[in-house]
């Protein structure tokens, strides 16, 4: 009891003493997501040059906002995102992160519901990043907003839905990042692969740690086979 304590001390005093690490090239902007019927928050990460060119950008959107850019809003950590690609001088993009629901995240990054969890919601979470974020991306910035240079990428269920848009919208992202993915969540994710097809020129990368579950690489496995046929 007392550990728990020191501990749950040692959290908030990080929290309340956390500092913004978000670069000077990140803002943050609130779009209505009538499809989602809430208000919500987007951090952009401009390349360093932006200002100082007129050429357009490829562009990624990714989940979890939260924890992309700052360590002050992150959960366990930030992704360091902005900082690596400050340093990253021939391959620039622009980064659009979405913060999660807090409570609805579960909804809104599954695409099929689990008996336990709940969730299967990730239609309207897409259709708001499609049909309503990413015109709005398009309008404000000087994007490339073709499906070529058009990606969409993150972990965990961030992963799961990333991998559900490439077969939700096979037309607008073709380039998919599916870090950690929870295929766990629901197996009707395994039926979606097996019975749909895609475009050659989608591309997925996958990426997980040996040591994050049991099952982790066996499913990813079991999915890449599944996309090989």
């Amino acid at each position: 009891m007392r550990f728990a304590i020191t501990l749950l001390l040692c959290v908030l005093f990080f929290n309340l003493n956390a500092q913004s690490t978000a670069s000077k090239n990140v803002h943050q902007f609130k779009i209505e997501a009538p499809q989602l019927d809430t208000i919500r928050n987007i951090w952009v990460y401009l390349p360093e040059d932006y200002k100082e060119s007129e050429k357009r950008y490829p562009v990624i959107y990714m989940h979890d906002a939260q924890n992309l850019f700052d360590a002050e809003t992150s959960f366990v950590g930030e992704w360091n995102v902005d900082e690596v690609l400050d340093n990253i001088h021939d391959q620039k993009s622009i980064i659009v992160g979405i913060e999660h629901g807090g409570n609805e995240r579960i909804n809104e990054l599954t695409p099929f519901a689990n008996e336990q969890y709940g969730g299967g919601k990730a239609d309207a979470y897409l259709s708001f990043l499609r049909n309503t974020l990413k015109p709005h991306i398009d309008v404000t910035y000087r994007t490339l907003p073709d499906k070529e240079h058009t990606g969409i990428m993150g972990s965990s269920l961030g992963g799961l839905v990333s991998f559900y848009a490439a077969f939700k919208y096979p037309e607008t992202f073709s380039k998919i990042g599916v870090f950690s993915p929870s295929f766990w969540f629901s197996e009707k994710i395994y039926d979606l692969v097996e019975n749909s097809e895609l475009p050659k020129d989608q591309n997925f990368y996958f990426l997980a740690g040996t040591k994050e579950s049991a099952d982790l690489v066996s499913e990813i496995q079991k999915m890449h086979e599944l996309l090989l046929k």
